[in-house]
């Protein structure tokens, strides 16, 4: 009896070590800090094109190149890699590009990570330039003035909630793909977006990236946190 419990408890724990994280994780590291970056599964296309692009070193020594404060900041273009101070970036490609992945749950709230595209009917996504919203936040006027204006659907409630509290960039919904989300280090996208830039939008100062991929453990210790972490929240009286 005592080897079979023993046994049990054994392939209990094996495949408790076994089980995958529910998402993939990307990390980005700059001079300016670094953060984390959930990946959509809703999104798979992107998910994956993402991951490829990762392993094979292709934002390696890669630039962002373009920041707007309170709008975003974007990178990946594979020019940037050997760019000279002055040049002009953003037409930069890997050769092909990813099909939209329009999800009406996945929008551009701050720390949304979207893929950059040109303006292709389409809507088909650059197969490796990004963005990261800072955005701002709006009001219900300004959020009602955008629905009549520019958008062609309402805003869920809930949606400008966190448009209200957090921020992000609502105009940007359902014209470029939503994949993933900054889970951890968000100050680095508002650091970057404060930086000194030129007349194209491009930083004074290269702010190089080091992208690397999170590794099963580390993830499944990060999505521990981040349960928990939701968990304190529910249970926080504002």
């Amino acid at each position: 009896m005592n080897r079979i419990l023993t046994l049990l408890l054994c392939l209990g724990a094996l495949s408790a070590f076994a089980a995958k994280p529910k998402h993939q994780y990307i990390k980005i590291k700059t001079d300016m800090g670094e953060c984390i970056i959930m990946l959509y599964n809703e999104t798979p296309q992107h998910r994956d094109n993402m991951i490829s692009l990762v392993k094979k070193g292709v934002y390696e020594g890669t630039l962002f190149h373009r920041i707007i404060k309170d709008f975003m900041i974007q990178g990946g273009d594979p020019d940037s890699k050997t760019a000279k101070q002055g040049d002009l970036l953003g037409e930069g490609t890997v050769g092909y590009t990813v099909p939209a992945e329009f999800r009406d749950s996945l929008f551009h709230k701050k720390g949304a990570l979207g893929a950059a595209r040109d303006n292709n009917p389409e809507k088909a996504s650059s197969g490796s330039q990004f963005y990261i919203v800072q955005g701002k936040k709006f009001n219900d006027q300004e959020l009602d003035a955008l629905e009549a204006n520019r958008l062609n659907f309402k805003i869920p409630v809930w949606q400008r909630e966190i448009y209200k509290t957090l921020g992000g960039t609502p105009h940007l919904d359902r014209n470029y793909t939503v994949f993933g989300e900054v889970v951890q280090g968000l100050d680095m996208v508002d650091k970057i977006a404060a930086v000194d830039k030129d007349s194209n939008d491009r930083p004074v100062t290269d702010v190089k990236m080091t992208v690397s991929i999170l590794k099963k453990r580390a993830a499944k210790k990060l999505e521990k946190e981040l349960t928990k972490s939701i968990k304190n929240d529910s249970f926080t009286i504002n």
